[in-house]
């Protein structure tokens, strides 16, 4: 954490872009966006997430969802043409190309001085509700796209992205985020305040929810939640749409045939997802000439309801546009009312991410949640997220503590005791009898953990040649499981800790750190005699 140089990624759904700073953490400047598109005469912060790998003729876009859930190392992935490649080999050249685009754009902004990449620390945002694999997934991505150098991982920093929104948005006005300047009383100065954050993403609607502390840091006070009905199940609907007009598989048939063209097409569902109104889009010969083969084009959209044909466009009406919106809306006013039940005292919602630009979602949320609290949506909500990821890149200390989502620990042997443990857990080994498959709980869920606090276990090896230890990582809803076999205990990963030396026998003690209030878990072992520290790899990938 000691360069003072920061480079964020927001690697979107649909999306991506990048800020950086080049000023001392101390610096109360505000960071440099990278505007996507001047070529074009149209800046935009983000351009979209898509791939195409030339050799190989495959094309990916919108492929970041594929990480929603467990993740393993050898996930594929489809391309357009339906042929399967790694997500790792996608993940990686993806952040290869916005990690050489961003060296490339400070080289051109920083006369007589070359960067690499080992001069910045790295904060790539993640959706606050991925899983542990999810995250390490990323990691890896990240160092085999040469972003961070062996020896080197604390350059990385994982920022979760409704908390790098949150970050940002504490120092806009408490009184409404319309005005660009930062004079007026800002919420990190307002202590005592609580607010939810609602990142709407396009795969993702991610909730966190904070108050603000004494000195402006955070504490979160409801795990983070959300689902996956972000802006792309709207763009979901609206293909489903064109599907019901374009029918006999016309649409199909042009979906393979045309992916570039299909993409175009979302892209300005993008802009229409910005309105509240009847819209109209042109239609795109090579469609039109696909459709014309089976019928003439009028009669597609005869029995289709809230669309018409009007010279050679498709026009959607507004109560139809709307309607795609209407399984994600509900979806985000599930969440917010269960978290509006538990926390009396919340007082802002905050909208960020670029689905959050949609009228159609803003004016939903204020007509189901304006008189119990403000509803604020900043200026610039897309950017949010990647200009608040660069100040957590500086001072990760930012956000104090946070909720832990589930209980966690691991599977020990104790010594068996016929009146506490089951018969069926019984086992015989070197020193005696002993009971397996004990839940060893370091944290309970919902618990407020520092993020730099440690939760400690001393181990201890089973035999007295044993020279490494293995442990099974396991997370529960549950507040006091007994054993990992319980129901409802899910086996997450696994780390090993090097125990060398074994003159000392089963009387060779570890002690064992776990971090559970970062946005990784991370893990130290100490040999309690000798005072060697190691590092220890947590692994949530491996196959189980």
């Amino acid at each position: 954490m000691g360069d003072p140089f920061v480079i964020a990624i927001d690697f979107g759904t649909a999306f991506s872009g990048y800020a950086f700073s080049m000023t001392t953490r101390q610096a109360d400047s505000d960071p440099h966006l990278k505007y996507w598109g001047e070529e074009f005469g149209a800046q935009t912060p983000k351009t979209p997430t898509c791939i195409l790998f030339d050799e190989l003729e495959f094309f990916f876009d919108c492929f970041k969802m594929c990480l929603y859930g467990k993740v393993r190392f050898d996930l594929t992935i489809q391309a357009a043409n339906g042929k399967p490649m790694t997500a790792l080999k996608v993940f990686t050249e993806t952040l290869r190309y916005l990690k050489d685009d961003a060296l490339r754009t400070i080289a051109e902004n920083t006369a007589g001085r070359k960067f690499i990449a080992s001069d910045f620390t790295w904060v790539p945002t993640v959706p606050a509700i991925w899983d542990p694999s999810a995250k390490q997934f990323m990691r890896e991505a990240a160092t085999q796209a040469g972003i961070v150098p062996e020896g080197k991982e604390d350059s990385l920093v994982i920022a979760l992205e409704p908390e790098a929104a949150s970050v940002w948005c504490r120092k806009l006005p408490a009184d409404g985020f319309i005005a660009e300047n930062h004079g007026n009383i800002t919420l990190e100065k307002t202590p005592g305040t609580q607010y939810i954050v609602v990142d709407c993403g396009g795969g993702t609607i991610d909730i966190t929810v904070h108050e603000v502390l004494d000195g402006g840091a955070l504490k979160e006070l409801h795990k983070a939640s959300g689902n996956d009905l972000g802006g792309q199940s709207v763009d979901g609907k609206f293909k489903e749409f064109l599907r019901e007009i374009f029918s006999h598989g016309v649409w199909d048939e042009y979906e393979r045939r045309f992916p570039s063209e299909v993409q175009k097409i979302m892209y300005e569902f993008t802009l229409f997802k910005r309105k509240d109104d009847d819209v109209e889009m042109s239609c795109s010969f090579n469609l039109g000439k696909l459709a014309q083969k089976k019928k003439e084009i009028e009669k597609f959209f005869e029995s289709v309801r809230g669309a018409s044909w009007d010279e050679g466009a498709i026009k959607i009406s507004k109560e139809r546009l709307r309607s795609f919106f209407a399984e994600s809306l509900k979806g985000i006013t599930e969440s917010l009312r269960e978290i509006l039940k538990k926390h009396l005292h919340i007082e802002y919602i905050l909208l960020v991410g670029g689905y959050a630009e949609s009228p159609i979602l803003r004016q939903h949320v204020i007509d189901q949640f304006g008189d119990q609290c403000k509803v604020l949506c900043p200026c610039k909500p897309q950017e949010a997220i990647v200009m608040g990821a660069v100040e957590f890149g500086r001072n990760p200390a930012v956000v104090a503590s946070r909720k832990s989502a589930f209980t966690y620990g691991f599977a020990v042997a104790e010594k068996f005791d016929p009146s506490k443990h089951r018969e069926d857990k019984k086992f015989i080994s070197t020193g005696g009898v002993w009971c397996e498959d004990i839940f060893e709980k370091l944290v309970d869920v919902d618990e407020d953990v520092g993020w730099d606090e440690s939760r400690k276990h001393v181990l201890s090896p089973t035999r007295p040649d044993q020279t490494e230890v293995t442990l099974t990582f396991y997370c529960t809803e549950s507040e006091n499981p007994e054993y990992v076999s319980d129901e409802g205990v899910k086996l997450i990963g696994f780390f090993a800790v090097s125990m060398p030396d074994t003159t000392r026998g089963r009387n060779h003690f570890i002690e064992l750190k776990i971090k559970f209030g970062f946005t990784e878990m991370t893990a130290t072992a100490t040999d309690i005699d000798s005072g060697l520290e190691q590092s220890i790899k947590l692994d949530f990938m491996t196959k189980s």
